[in-house]
């Protein structure tokens, strides 16, 4: 792997290797970046196959999270952290601590949260070294579960893009086939319910799919038929790559809305559907909830104030059909534009943009 020719290619700005011999820490740091704000994006940890392999999932993920941040309106740029290892048995406090020094010498330019393989308790850890991290216990000022927060991202994500398909955004009568109810399809699936929509799921997991036949009166399907439910919306909230040659000739939903990441297995999907005419909302512009929630934390979190700006995930996805409309496009692709527009304004107007530690600091005592 060419390493600097890739990061040219794609405009990254840093990679940094971080290794402590003593608690066995191997960590990647890729900053893709930071003209809008510091680089927000998780922690993975992974037993990867090769360093390279470790290292291009870093870069990937990174410029990944410069895309969600830019295109949820927020303030940060992308980064991501992988850390190589089992994450059932080489976790450790010193390791955890280890890299929390690595992240306090960036000094604000990189700030983490629990991502793959890392857990609430892990970003506790990191804490006790930095400040720069989200994602930790509510007790130390964060938000907590982020699954509820999500779904209601993509419940109004999924509300603007049946404006666009069916004229209102009503979703009320409306039939919505849910790939997966774990624990963000469930919080959606109840604010569908309340709505008066007409629910059919699917999950390996028989106990997710017998709670929400209970809780909210939907069929349920077996997992290789969802995708032929006579429905208005199918919203995938489980598997990636789920949009594929093999599902577009079985569907038959007018919208495409839910929380899985990677939902187009190539971008010639996103052309397929744009083409049958299927209002698809990129999957990182209506599944950002997340995100959006935890990047409230480091003004000292208010969950009034998070909801609130979560909302704008409906004019967010109204943006991106103006773009693929204007410029005559797929949606995936308008997601993307909107996201690279909006850096390039920055980019010529100010210089990169680090938040400061004490204000971080002061937000959490």
């Amino acid at each position: 792997m060419q390493i600097f020719d890739y990061m040219g290619k794609y405009d990254y700005e840093q990679l940094l290797f971080c290794y402590d011999e003593a608690s066995g820490l191997k960590a990647i740091i890729a900053i893709h970046d930071t003209t809008l704000g510091p680089a927000l994006g998780g922690t993975r940890m992974w037993t990867y196959d090769s360093e390279e392999a470790a290292i291009e999932d870093a870069l990937r993920l990174a410029r990944g999270m410069t895309y969600k941040n830019a295109a949820a309106g927020l303030n940060l740029g992308g980064g991501k952290t992988v850390i190589i290892g089992d994450p059932k048995k080489d976790k450790s406090e010193a390791m955890f601590r280890a890299f929390g020094r690595f992240i306090q010498g960036l000094n604000g330019r990189y700030i983490t949260a629990e991502d793959v393989g890392t857990t609430v308790a892990d970003m506790d850890t990191i804490y006790e070294e930095t400040k720069f991290v989200t994602g930790i216990s509510p007790a130390f000022g964060s938000s907590g579960n982020p699954s509820p927060v999500t779904a209601y991202g993509c419940y109004v994500g999924m509300k603007a893009a049946a404006k666009e398909a069916f004229g209102t955004d009503s979703l009320e009568g409306r039939t919505v086939a849910v790939q997966g109810v774990g624990n963000v399809a469930f919080e959606m699936c109840r604010y569908l319910y309340k709505e008066g929509a007409q629910l059919v799921v699917t999950d390996i997991n028989q106990a997710a799919v017998k709670r929400a036949v209970e809780e909210f009166g939907a069929a349920a399907v077996d997992t290789d038929e969802i995708y032929r439910v006579n429905c208005d919306i199918f919203s995938p909230c489980a598997l990636g790559a789920i949009i594929n040659d093999e599902t577009i000739p079985q569907l038959k939903a007018k919208v495409i809305a839910g929380s899985a990441n990677n939902q187009l297995k190539e971008a010639r999907h996103g052309d397929q559907i744009h083409e049958m005419g299927i209002v698809y909302t990129p999957d990182y512009v209506i599944n950002a909830g997340g995100v959006i929630n935890v990047a409230d934390e480091l003004y000292g979190y208010n969950k009034d104030r998070a909801m609130k700006r979560v909302e704008s995930i409906y004019q967010n996805v109204e943006k991106v059909i103006e773009i693929a409309k204007r410029d005559s496009i797929p949606t995936y692709a308008a997601a993307d534009r909107m996201a690279e527009e909006r850096i390039e304004k920055m980019r010529k107007s100010r210089s990169p943009f680090l938040l400061n530690e004490r204000h971080i600091l002061s937000a959490r005592v």
